[in-house]
């Protein structure tokens, strides 16, 4: 038996902002948003999910509301990474664009990562580009 990694919460001040902001960040689909929470998924979900065994299924990322502001760094964080044939700075220009801010969480100058913050203050890093 495997389970499924069925979503990511992530705790907001303003949980459907933050939904369309990652949802534009991530070219996904907000499938809902109500008063309780905002579900993004990826847009290909739909047409592949029914092909696919139930833990194989794509997670997606929802979000809820909270009445307290983000006090420490994340102990888990999203990894993105652009793929070799984009154009790595000109991604992490986008995103500090839409509202991200580059962070320092004490990573140094010899990563192959960019530390970013969503508008709320979240962590997360570009990689490297990858071929796949």
């Amino acid at each position: 038996m495997a389970l499924r990694w069925y979503t990511t919460v992530v705790e907001s001040r303003d949980h459907q902002a933050q939904a369309r902001w990652w949802a534009q960040v991530l070219g996904w689909d907000v499938r809902f948003s109500t008063e309780e929470e905002a579900v993004i998924v990826p847009p290909w979900a739909d047409e592949l999910g029914p092909l696919l065994r139930f833990e194989q299924v794509p997670p997606g990322l929802v979000f809820v509301p909270v009445e307290h502001e983000k006090t420490t760094k994340n102990r888990l964080h999203i990894d993105l990474a652009p793929h070799t044939s984009d154009d790595r700075e000109a991604e992490i220009e986008r995103l500090v664009s839409m509202g991200a801010s580059r962070i320092d969480v004490g990573q140094g100058p010899e990563v192959t990562w960019e530390v970013l913050a969503d508008p709320e203050g979240n962590e997360f890093c570009v990689l490297s580009s990858r071929p796949n």
